[in-house]
């Protein structure tokens, strides 16, 4: 007597054809529930004629400082740069995507090319498709660049397909730290008129170092990337927090009311 699980009630092959025991070695399809790898606060300022980003380079798994290298501001053909949180693995797969439609366009040669708003429709779309497909990538991204007519482009898109447009954007934790922090400087859309791209850069270094001093998953080196009125991409790698000091926290002794 045969005892394989496989053959135990089948029906017959002479009436109901050959038994396909593939299905057995099958396996259940499965959807990444909570990223492993990820990166933290990505930020972004628009001025007078362009637009600057800024992220740092670490990789956290979990409370690990894991990966001091990551680059997480890509360019993306020749004018616009796109700047991702989140997991690391989902970032790579949106970035070979992307490099994927670059070469694609390319082929065309239609004279047509793509600048940042097209990359930030296509990612929108792509964003929502895998959330509704509940397979979502763990991702909120930043595109920055030019429209048409010149004037400088900054938008956001998440994982759940949310998508709107700033003067100053964040991810993360930069979200609610660092973008009050750029508001100081460009609070409302026409604003960025009146800021230069040292302001800017001053204002980013900043909102840096208090990523680094307030965000336990961020790193005092980073890449700072300008999207300027030309289209021309200029990308700046390991940069560091300067004066750095933990002098503030000498005295700190735990949380509520204590004798010193």
């Amino acid at each position: 007597m045969n005892h394989a699980p496989e053959e135990w009630g089948r029906p017959r092959n002479d009436i109901y054809g050959n038994y396909n025991p593939a299905f057995h070695n099958a396996t259940p399809s499965a959807h990444t529930q909570q990223p492993s790898i990820t990166g933290t606060s990505v930020l972004a300022i628009k001025y007078d004629s362009g637009v600057m980003l800024a992220a740092d380079n670490l990789g956290s798994y979990g409370s690990l400082a894991r990966f001091t290298d990551i680059e997480r501001l890509i360019k993306v053909g020749e004018e616009t740069v796109v700047g991702i949180s989140g997991d690391v693995s989902d970032m790579q797969h949106i970035e070979l995507v992307l490099e994927k439609l670059m070469i694609k366009d390319n082929y065309e040669q239609d004279g047509h090319r793509l600048r940042a708003p097209h990359v930030y429709e296509y990612l929108s779309r792509l964003m929502y498709n895998r959330r509704s497909k509940v397979d979502p990538l763990w991702n909120a991204i930043l595109v920055a660049g030019r429209k048409d007519d010149g004037s400088p482009f900054l938008a956001y898109v998440d994982l759940l397909g949310v998508t709107y447009s700033a003067p100053t954007l964040g991810t993360g934790y930069g979200a609610y730290l660092a973008v009050p922090l750029l508001r100081k400087l460009v609070s409302d859309e026409g604003d960025e008129k009146n800021v230069t791209k040292d302001q800017a850069r001053a204002a980013l270094d900043q909102c840096m170092k208090v990523l680094f001093y307030r965000d336990a998953r961020s790193l005092d080196k980073y890449t700072v990337a300008c999207v300027d009125n030309t289209g021309a991409v200029s990308i700046e790698t390991g940069v560091r927090c300067e004066d750095m000091s933990w002098r503030f926290a000498e005295n700190i002794r735990g949380y509520g009311t204590q004798k010193m």
